[in-house]
């Protein structure tokens, strides 16, 4: 203990009030994202109808069950980490015990960190996307990001857990919810999206009669067009399998699409010559 560096103890003493005050942080960033989820649903039922509305209902109705599912995750692995301390620490303080322990509690409160962050990301990303002035891809990035810091969380809580340990099995069952809810998020808003481009490209209503017909004009000849690729490229295929079908039996087919020749069969060395064939 003499041997230590000082500065070393006083940072480990840090360490394990950090351990407290990283899991409150974390439960408080995630009690603020449900507050704002609600803020946006109201406002959300205000300013959007139709589909809009439907969408923007269904991706933050997804992303506050996810919140739940978190905040009851954070909540047990608190609960976990006390049992952990309270079993493994002996004569020594809760202090003492986080700083002999120091790799496993960094992990612990890097895991934690990741989990706030996750979600405090998730519903910048959600308010963006009701807004108008987001990106459908940021709220799917968030959700796998969330699964993944929230298997982070338990695998380091797992480490000094028992294996029989009730608070351990109650955390594997969280986090399994949260990958759950993490996916319908993602299901949902890649629906919305859908549902919102289909929108967004068939809804003619604020259009001309000169400016309909003008659409529809450009609209055939893209068809066209597009008909005329499909036939050359069809016809390319076909010939690329003839030529495929021609050199199967003579060739070895190259693993960039080039033909080679097979080599040839190596002879033996024969201790007579051949006799000569009669014609």
């Amino acid at each position: 203990q003499e041997l230590r560096p000082k500065s070393l103890d006083i940072k480990q003493e840090e360490l394990g009030d950090m351990v407290e005050k990283e899991m409150a942080s974390t439960s408080e960033a995630i009690e603020d994202a449900v507050r704002r989820i609600e803020e946006m649903m109201s406002q959300a039922r205000n300013e959007s109808s139709g589909v809009k509305l439907e969408v923007n209902e269904r991706i933050l109705n997804s992303c506050t069950d996810l919140m739940k599912a978190i905040r009851l995750l954070v909540m047990t692995s608190t609960n976990l980490q006390k049992e952990i301390v309270e079993s493994g620490r002996g004569a020594a303080t809760t202090q003492e015990f986080y700083a002999k322990n120091s790799r496993w509690t960094e992990g612990l409160i890097s895991a934690s960190k990741a989990v706030g962050w996750g979600a405090t990301q998730l519903v910048e990303s959600a308010d963006r996307v009701v807004l108008h002035m987001g990106k459908y891809e940021e709220l799917i990035v968030c959700s796998h990001e969330i699964a993944a810091s929230t298997a982070q969380l338990v695998a380091a809580s797992k480490v000094k857990a028992e294996k029989s340990s009730r608070n351990l099995g109650r955390l594997q069952e969280c986090s399994r919810n949260v990958n759950e809810m993490a996916a319908n998020v993602v299901a949902s808003t890649k629906l919305g999206q859908e549902q919102i481009e289909e929108k967004d490209t068939m809804d003619f209503s604020g259009m001309s009669l000169i400016k309909l017909k003008k659409e529809e004009m450009e609209t055939q000849v893209k068809v066209l067009e597009l008909e005329k690729c499909l036939e050359g490229e069809r016809v390319r295929l076909g010939e690329l399998r003839k030529q495929h079908y021609a050199l199967a039996g003579a060739y070895d087919a190259a693993e960039d699409g080039e033909a080679k020749p097979a080599p040839a069969p190596r002879r033996g060395i024969l201790k007579k010559p051949p006799l000569p064939q009669k014609p």
